[in-house]
């Protein structure tokens, strides 16, 4: 893909080679404006697919213990951070860690973790791949 990246306001704004300006990749300290909590990542969209996940159904962002912001995938962080990704700890498994990228909802892990790839506010699917790694973003 080919990107032409701006800084605008501590963000760098990607648009790629269709001009979807709505990309933006989002490092520490800020976070991405458009969403109401902590995010960050590589060439997020809108409904928070990133550079790594762009299917239909990569619309999660997931919250990390370690510095207790989102991403939408752990290459997302490990990109944008300078510290190790420490998954979302058991003992905080009824806060939320998981953002919807359709509705915005926000979800504890637990209720993400039992929500059978499907937000349950929207109905909107969540890729079912994730579940082969969900130890990169909860403690199991």
């Amino acid at each position: 893909m080919d990107t032409n990246r701006t800084e605008t306001d501590g963000r760098d704004i990607t648009a790629d080679d269709t001009g979807d300006s709505d990309r933006r990749t989002t490092r520490i300290p800020d976070t991405d404006g458009r969403f109401v909590v902590p995010l960050r990542g590589v060439a997020v969209d809108s409904e928070t697919r990133c550079a790594h996940w762009d299917s239909p159904v990569d619309v999660v962002a997931l919250r990390f213990g370690c510095c207790e912001a989102y991403y939408p995938c752990d290459a997302c962080h490990d990109a944008v951070t300078n510290h190790e990704a420490e998954p979302w700890p058991r003992d905080r498994f009824d806060e939320s860690a998981a953002l919807c990228g359709r509705c915005r909802a926000t979800l504890p892990a637990r209720v993400f973790l039992d929500a059978d790839d499907a937000c349950p506010r929207c109905g909107v699917a969540f890729n079912p791949g994730c579940r082969a790694h969900v130890d990169r973003y909860f403690e199991v």
